[in-house]
């Protein structure tokens, strides 16, 4: 409790898009993730985090998945050993304009490219298991990156963190629409009943499996587009801040936990894919 409630504090402050799910967002999408891979493959996420010391940062343990989900979050403070990945939690395309990836993603620096990447190296046996390990790290919190709409698009405002915001009953600019998305939003969508941390039908895992990186980033770009932005500024995703400051009541706020809580569920069914693809 004192770790998210420092990470929300910090949060709120954000100048950078850098930052992530708080932990609750990033540890329900790795959960529905190791819920739903093979056991072969749960198996193998098991053995290769038993290897998590070579990883060299024992304040940011990642012996479970739920650590591993967070891990890349935490080793930010450890200033230049990791500062070479701050680009790669997010992807700034621009929703007022045609969706376009290639330009985000210049020489693999953002975080579809990134998941790809990952995906690779774990395939790769004859990788170094410390590179593994990392590999599994980053790939977890990654894909929770790519499926909080304001890590996929932006609007030339740092995914949001440039637009002050009321959140509900919590009264004037304690937020911005970032970290809204980010912290109270998440996890008012996942406490939210039924469950959304359960096992799924074949079915139901199909329904959202499909696809490639590439398009996952196109849903959640349009997500950014149709909700995170157009819900803050009365229709129109493009619209001027006017006051610099968005107001979400707590009428819209109810209105988005569904669209919230579709996106760290397909998070975690995605990233079970991409697991059982790597290492089943």
């Amino acid at each position: 409790m004192i770790r998210r409630l420092i990470l929300a504090v910090s949060l709120l402050f954000a100048a950078s898009p850098a930052h992530a799910y708080w932990e609750y967002g990033h540890e329900s999408v790795a959960k529905i993730a190791q819920l739903n891979v093979t056991p072969a493959t749960r198996a193998a996420i098991a053995a290769i985090l038993r290897h998590q010391a070579l990883l060299e940062t024992p304040a940011c343990p990642a012996r479970t998945i739920e650590q591993a989900s967070v891990w890349a979050d935490c080793v930010k403070p450890l200033g230049e050993r990791f500062s070479y990945a701050d680009a790669w939690h997010y992807q700034n395309v621009d929703v007022c304009r045609p969706f376009e990836l290639k330009s985000a993603c210049r020489d693999g620096n953002c975080v579809s490219a990134q998941i790809e990447r990952d995906v690779k190296l774990l395939k790769d046996r004859s990788v170094p298991m410390r590179e593994r390990v990392m590999a599994l790290a980053f790939l977890i919190h990654f894909v929770g990156d790519l499926h909080m709409p304001l890590h996929a698009g932006d609007r030339g405002d740092l995914g949001g963190n440039r637009v002050r915001g009321d959140y509900g009953i919590y009264g004037p600019a304690r937020f911005n629409l970032h970290s809204i998305w980010d912290g109270p939003l998440a996890e008012r969508a996942i406490s939210t009943p039924p469950t959304i941390l359960r096992t799924y039908s074949p079915a139901e895992r199909m329904a959202v499996q499909g696809g490639s990186v590439a398009d996952w980033s196109r849903d959640s770009w349009a997500i950014s587009r149709d909700y995170a932005y157009a819900t803050a500024l009365g229709g129109d995703p493009c619209a001027p801040v006017g006051d610099g400051r968005i107001r979400l009541d707590d009428a819209t706020v109810a209105a988005l936990v569904p669209v919230a809580r579709e996106q760290v569920r397909k998070g975690g069914l995605r990233l079970a894919r991409l697991l059982d693809e790597a290492l089943g």
